[in-house]
């Protein structure tokens, strides 16, 4: 489990104890973390896309990014890599555009590819 500490965000930044699920606990962290990197001045925060173990909080890096750009307001968010191997790639332009829709100017795509399963 990854935990900054540094100003503004500790381990008691986020309740940890309330029974819940590996995702959930990640998904709370990555939103913590991407606010505390807006506040402290960063431009952009990128997510990755992993699946297949419980503590990841990106097994849908769209999904993701639209919680986080809701979540912050003026850092760029950015997909550290859609596995175009696992998804169609014009279902991917269509998932950014909307995202660039509802947050203009702020999200970055970026694509990869990996073995096949």
């Amino acid at each position: 489990m990854f935990i900054c500490h540094g100003e503004g965000l500790t381990t008691e930044s986020v309740d940890v104890t309330d029974g819940a699920s590996a995702a959930a606990l990640a998904e709370r962290l990555t939103t913590t973390l991407a606010q505390a990197a807006e506040r402290w001045g960063y431009r952009r925060y990128w997510v990755a896309e992993h699946h297949s173990f419980p503590a990841s909080s990106s097994p849908a890096p769209a999904v993701l990014l639209a919680h986080l750009g809701a979540a912050t307001r003026s850092i760029r968010l950015g997909s550290g890599g859609v596995m175009l191997t696992n998804h169609a790639p014009l279902v991917v332009a269509e998932q950014f555009g909307v995202l660039n829709a509802f947050h203009p100017g702020r999200i970055d795509p970026g694509v990869g590819r990996c073995s096949p399963r």
